[in-house]
């Protein structure tokens, strides 16, 4: 639904390519046009009008790479038609869409899966790994930033707080949702900042710090639109530290580093390539065929909407 660049770059190659788990059956567009320009690549249909989409003939399930404004509408009408929907970040502009959504794709029996694709990364699990494996010692805080330099299309949707633009709905959603993978779901936000540009109207670069409700971790997140580049993810422990640089925009053929630190010395781990959007579809397909999971991917995206929420309210305090 849409043909989005991370879309057209990487999910729908990506569906093409797991041709025995799914059949690419339709590309739909505002545009005509650029429907059929995406469409006939992989010898598809070619719809104008995201409607067209919403039809349970036509398609099992629906990837939604739209504007977070329209995320809402959109996922909702799909799943009130039978249909299963794998969404962008964020799901949701507020915690309330969420929710609504997760609990209309749960009385429905539907997938509802937000496309946080580093989840899948092989780097993400050797990681965890290290960490449980006890490489440094205990675990006392993680700290990770993702940032990149401003657009150079001023009229980019991310500007724009009618389609629910801003750094936080976009950049910061990474580093709230690694915060939950090494610190579980039971998190607050104590301390938020959103900076906003004077040619702005919505927040440009941000930070939060997070503590366990239950517990002493933390972690320390920054994220914008404004920056050097950055994208890492630092695990901080009672004898060593893990490190790396591209934890949540690994491309394929990239060979994730992993930096480990402990008082023997400092070691650099090469991992092999890998391809988190072929990991995340089939995550995707075993939810569908398998509902153990479903449950754990609504709470999942209700928690990570609620953390952002509560870093908006934080930050305008």
């Amino acid at each position: 639904m849409g043909t989005a660049n991370i879309a057209v770059r990487s999910v729908i190659p990506a569906i093409a390519d797991l041709t025995g788990k799914f059949k690419l059956s339709a590309i739909a567009s505002r545009s005509l046009s650029a429907a059929e320009q995406v469409a006939a690549s992989y010898q598809v249909t070619a719809l104008q009008g995201y409607e067209a989409l919403v039809d349970r003939e036509l398609c099992d399930a629906v990837y939604v790479p739209l504007p977070n404004s329209l995320h809402f509408a959109w996922v909702r009408k799909c799943l009130e038609n039978g249909i299963h929907v794998l969404v962008e970040k964020s799901m949701g502009c507020n915690l309330a869409e969420v929710e609504e959504l997760n609990q209309l794709a749960q009385r429905q029996g539907l997938v509802l899966a937000e496309n946080f694709q580093f989840r899948f990364h092989r780097q993400l699990s050797f990681i965890q790994e290290l960490l449980a494996t006890g490489r440094i010692g205990q675990l006392r805080c993680l700290r990770s930033s993702f940032g990149f330099p401003p657009f150079k299309d001023a009229g980019n949707i991310r500007y724009q707080p009618a389609l629910g633009g801003g750094a936080l709905l976009d950049a910061g959603a990474y580093p709230v949702k690694i915060a939950q993978i090494f610190l579980g779901q039971q998190l607050k936000v104590k301390a938020a900042n959103l900076n906003y540009g004077p040619e702005h109207e919505v927040d440009i670069w941000g930070g939060a710090y997070l503590q366990q409700k239950k517990g002493n971790l933390f972690a320390e997140i920054a994220f914008g639109f404004d920056h050097y580049y950055q994208c890492n993810l630092e695990l901080w422990g009672s004898t060593g530290k893990i490190y790396t640089n591209r934890i949540f925009t690994a491309p394929p053929g990239y060979q994730p580093q992993i930096i480990l630190e402990t008082a023997s010395g400092t070691e650099t781990i090469s991992l092999e390539p890998d391809h988190h959007f072929i990991n995340m579809l089939q995550h995707f397909y075993q939810l569908i065929t398998n509902g153990n999971e479903r449950d754990h991917e609504y709470q999942q995206n209700i928690n990570q909407a609620r953390l952002i929420g509560e870093l908006k309210e934080k930050a305008n305090v």
